[in-house]
């Protein structure tokens, strides 16, 4: 027999007036559940000899209590529980049970209301213990609403401040504190430098607006007008050096051979400046970028370029990748070897042990110019190429590729099956 929940969104108001029908379905049961706030809230319309689950973590165990009840659980949750709400967790945990839902007004819908903006247009995002990536993305896609759920970490100020450090100047944010609570709530709109001076309290959502005005008058381009690729010559280099950067034609072809607009992992092994990795975040923003660089002077390259070019969200990781315990980042099911340190064939054994089913592996070949160069260049194609095929990958035909003065380039390209 399945379970049976009656799931209703409320406001954070005591004198929420419930109605008839709800008024009802609360005399009809006995079994109710939810936050310890929601209990206060709705202790006072509970009938006599009530049975109260109280949802705290780990949410394991307010499972076991949910399938050890028999008779219809009546779960409260604030605002709309199928916005990022509890009804959302009951069909993932009990997929089988059968959910009737009473909704109420979420919390940015109402901050909506309070501006008078119609919010059909808005970009949604939720902050509440999750990480940055999807605000990160809804930045680079230049969204020009944004309505965003916060927790005690990713505050307002906190996300005002990682905007302004990226150069996302171009908005106003608006904080609701308390919204349902007609003796707490407020409504407040600033500028994301006042609003970084700025505390709020612990229940708040936001909501930012484009403006047509920017102050980041440093910045050197502005990645919503520029196109693709980004300049060579805007980027800091390694020791000035302009062999130390993948060009930026040889960039969106290797971009292109990766695939990444169907992946969602992506690798940049050895990425120096950081200028594949910042690309492919700013052209694909959904993919999670995981860079790796053994040289120490990256990690201020990669802060710098990043920051320039308004890409956030690029985990960088420094060391020697083949000593490095990779278990702990996202499975890649694209990756780019920009670097290798004479090293080619056991990065390529590690890279295809972690790579994916299906999973992309690249890497750029530069061709020969001279006798000594050409034993060099030639071994590293040929080591790529044995490494890869030892390793069950399924080889590609070579890009061959030739810029202005610039040695020619292959770009190999391997599968796994």
């Amino acid at each position: 027999m399945c379970k049976e929940f009656i799931v209703i969104g409320i406001p954070d108001d005591r004198r929420f007036a419930h109605g008839e029908q709800i008024g009802q379905l609360l005399q009809e049961n006995r079994l109710f559940s939810g936050g310890k706030r929601h209990h206060e809230l709705m202790k006072p319309y509970l009938p006599h000899g009530y049975i109260w689950i109280d949802i705290t973590v780990p949410l394991e165990d307010v499972f076991v209590q949910y399938e050890k009840m028999e008779g219809t659980i009546v779960v409260f949750a604030s605002g709309d529980p199928l916005f990022f709400g509890f009804a959302n967790t009951l069909q993932r945990q009990m997929p089988d049970a059968k959910i009737t839902v009473y909704p109420y007004f979420n919390s940015l819908q109402m901050l909506a209301h309070r501006l008078l903006m119609p919010y059909h247009d808005m970009h949604i995002v939720s902050l509440t213990g999750r990480p940055w990536h999807a605000f990160d993305e809804a930045l680079i896609r230049g969204w020009r609403k944004i309505g965003v759920l916060t927790d005690n970490v990713h505050t307002p100020a906190a996300i005002a401040q990682r905007m302004l450090d990226y150069g996302y100047d171009r908005y106003v944010m608006s904080v609701g504190e308390h919204l349902g609570n007609p003796d707490h709530e407020r409504i407040t709109t600033l500028s994301l430098e006042e609003v970084v001076e700025r505390e709020f309290a612990r229940l708040n959502c936001l909501i930012l607006q484009k403006v047509h005005h920017s102050s980041h008058l440093t910045s050197l381009i502005s990645h919503l007008s520029s196109p693709f690729p980004l300049p060579d010559h805007l980027f800091e280099l390694l020791d000035g050096r302009e062999k130390m950067i993948t060009k930026a034609p040889i960039r969106l072809l290797t971009l292109a051979s990766l695939e990444l607009r169907n992946r969602q992992s992506f690798w940049d092994i050895g990425f120096c400046t950081g200028s594949v990795s910042i690309e492919a975040k700013l052209m694909f923003p959904h993919l999670h970028v995981t860079a790796f660089e053994i040289r120490e002077e990256g990690r201020r390259l990669m802060d710098v370029n990043s920051h320039r070019f308004h890409a956030p969200g690029i985990e960088t990781v420094m060391g020697d990748f083949l000593q490095l315990d990779v278990s702990g980042y996202p499975q890649p099911d694209a990756v780019f070897i920009g670097g290798h340190g004479g090293h080619l064939p056991e990065m390529v054994q590690k890279t295809v042990q972690c790579l994916s089913e299906g999973g992309i592996l690249v890497y750029n070949c530069v061709l020969p110019s001279s006798v000594t160069d050409a034993r060099i260049r030639t071994d590293n194609r040929e080591r790529f190429i044995h490494a890869a095929k030892a390793c069950g990958l399924l080889l590609e035909e070579p890009l061959h590729v030739a810029i202005n003065d610039y040695h020619p380039i292959d770009i190999l390209k391997a599968r796994k099956p």
